[in-house]
């Protein structure tokens, strides 16, 4: 499927990039990993620190597909609501999904620094603020159970809001963890981290199957086969051809990046910026001190649909970007689409399907914390395959 638009701005920005060739041979390695955008790289990464021989696949390149399409706001807060989470899954299961993605975030970061290229890792505070007065009521609900939960959240009421931001929302919660990326350089980086240990990358390389014969996985391609241990499906919305049944709804969303700004006037700490309604409109900035926006999200129908709306729904972006900042020159540099899934719970799902073969297993981080969910799969997965217990595997598991 074609997971986005032309113009993805991390593509123009960066450039195509390295392009490895197809794999040409039978071979045999201890993981197979399917899907070399950020979580393929990112469980490239740590599974050949833990020491294991990896081969990793792409159909494309390497962060060709929905990769390119990120609009990469690292949070620990996730599409549902604490409040909602803990009413679908009960108080101690939410909080430990909040928790894990605090950790999430903060594992990017220490990722990132130990990177010698700059992938564009700039720590941002997030503000989360209400769109009308019948949500404020509500964010003093959600900031109350995330203080009880031990996660960093302050209040800020119409008055207080002032302080961070131009534009004057009836309330609001900020918190200090968070952070802006560049997922096409983290990825690059990540898998060039890969490249100096016992690692193979191929792409032009679609997985077409996966069986299972006896102590091992058969990863089955156009003509060749690759054996292994495990495998790990990291292929994001495109996993549904190993899956038993389907996970998750398929929606369309919209993004768009500014010409670079000279300064942020009425946004001075440049923080993450995103709404209670649902759908609902984020923006950030970038390391060439851009605005990147997102939303519009629309039920994905298929991609000529969604590509046809691109004009109308950047012009809707731009226009609630110079309402919120208007004091911020914002002219529209490049706008994309692309298409995420989004499951239920808005939780990711990690770990392998009750159905299918246990050697068999998914790093699935749909929702607005994808990367967020990524890096904790690579933690989780690599435990796992290591043998060894991971306090979140239940969280995200498929059977929660």
């Amino acid at each position: 499927m074609r997971l986005t638009s032309t113009q993805p701005f991390w593509l123009i920005r960066n450039g195509i990039g390295e392009v490895p060739r197809p794999l040409a041979r039978n071979r045999r390695c201890d993981v197979v990993i399917i899907g070399c955008g950020i979580t393929g790289a990112l469980i490239a990464d740590a599974m050949t620190a833990a020491g294991f021989a990896v081969i990793a696949i792409d159909g494309r390149y390497p962060a060709h597909g929905s990769t390119s399409a990120s609009t990469a706001l690292l949070q620990y807060e996730i599409d549902t609501s604490l409040v909602d989470l803990i009413g679908k899954l009960g108080r101690r299961h939410a909080e430990e999904a909040y928790r894990a993605c605090a950790h999430g975030v903060g594992m990017i970061g220490r990722l990132a620094r130990g990177l010698e290229a700059d992938v564009g890792y700039r720590k941002r505070p997030s503000l989360y603020y209400a769109s009308d007065k019948k949500a404020a009521k509500g964010l003093v609900g959600e900031y109350r159970a995330r203080r009880r939960a031990g996660l960093p959240c302050e209040y800020l009421n119409h008055q207080e809001v002032a302080r961070y931001v131009d534009f004057a929302p009836p309330a609001a919660l900020w918190t200090t963890v968070g952070a802006e990326i560049d997922p096409w350089r983290l990825t690059q980086a990540l898998l060039a981290r890969c490249m100096t240990r016992n690692f193979e990358l191929y792409g032009r390389t679609e997985a077409l199957a996966v069986s299972e014969d006896r102590n091992e996985v058969r990863v089955h391609l156009a003509g060749n086969t690759l054996r292994a241990s495990f495998a790990v499906v990291a292929c994001g919305y495109e996993a549904g051809r190993f899956l038993p049944r389907s996970v998750c709804n398929l929606n369309s969303s919209f993004a768009l990046v500014t010409e670079p700004l000279p300064a942020f006037p009425g946004w001075p700490e440049r923080a993450l910026i995103w709404e209670t309604a649902r759908p609902y409109h984020y923006m950030r900035t970038t390391r060439d001190n851009r605005v990147l926006m997102g939303g519009e999200d629309v039920p994905f129908r298929n991609p000529a649909h969604r590509d046809a709306q691109l004009p109308q729904a950047a012009i809707r972006l731009l226009q609630e970007g110079r309402r919120l900042f208007p004091r911020l020159q914002l002219d529209q540099a490049y706008a994309w689409a692309g298409t995420f899934g989004e499951t239920e719970d808005g939780l990711a799902y990690i770990g392998s399907h009750p159905d299918a073969s246990r050697r068999l297993l998914f790093a699935l981080g749909y929702g607005g914390n994808g990367i967020t969910y990524s890096a904790l799969a690579a933690e989780i997965l690599t435990a796992r395959i290591q043998g060894n217990p991971h306090r979140n595997a239940d969280t995200f598991s498929f059977d929660r």
